[in-house]
């Protein structure tokens, strides 16, 4: 993948003049997909189903050395920029002022809300396979389910699908992780 541009300031392609936009007009919660800037602003349901995750997965975490967070995801050549429920990247990355790629996580995690349900179905699963992001966890809360995306096949999407599994089956996160989510309380 392409370096994430870190400089914004005096820009001249669309590209980076858009996502200078966003981060110093838009504001802090604000992301662009396929080009069209969308405001961010997270119930508690969905932040509650986030910190579970995090909480689980926490243990192994700490004895990889690895940080869960919201940060920036750029996809360099291309109208988006994410802000994932929840990436998880090694310690050192997570020290980085700008925004990472997605082949820079070890696991991003989705959670849909009614007005995002359909954009993290289909048009992130894509876009974070194109751009590398080894598992993508798709939090279905409309649906009930949960979806655990592997294997990124570049334009094709991901090439393995476990699930959807209904709240409250166990969902297995794979190395580095190989621990069980429960689903219950998302």
């Amino acid at each position: 993948m392409t370096a994430a541009p870190q400089d914004y300031s005096n820009v001249t392609d669309p590209e980076r003049a858009l996502k200078y936009a966003v981060q110093h007009i838009a504001g802090d919660r604000a992301e662009i997909i396929e080009g069209v800037i969308t405001p961010m602003s997270p119930s508690w349901a969905h932040e509650n189903a986030a910190d579970l995750i995090r909480e689980q997965i926490g243990p192994c975490m700490r004895a990889l050395g690895l940080r869960a967070g919201s940060g920036n995801l750029d996809l360099p050549l291309s109208e988006n920029w994410y802000i994932p429920d929840l990436a998880v990247v090694p310690a050192e990355l997570a020290k980085t002022e700008g925004a990472l790629l997605p082949d820079q996580t070890l696991l991003v995690v989705e959670i849909t809300s009614p007005t995002n349900a359909d954009t993290d179905r289909t048009v992130k699963r894509r876009r974070y396979a194109q751009y590398g992001a080894p598992l993508y966890l798709l939090v279905d809360r409309q649906e009930r389910t949960c979806t655990l995306f592997s294997q990124p096949g570049g334009r094709l999407g991901y090439t393995r699908a476990e699930g959807p599994h209904p709240f409250g089956t166990p969902v297995h996160l794979p190395e580095p992780f190989d621990t069980d989510l429960d689903t219950t309380d998302l």
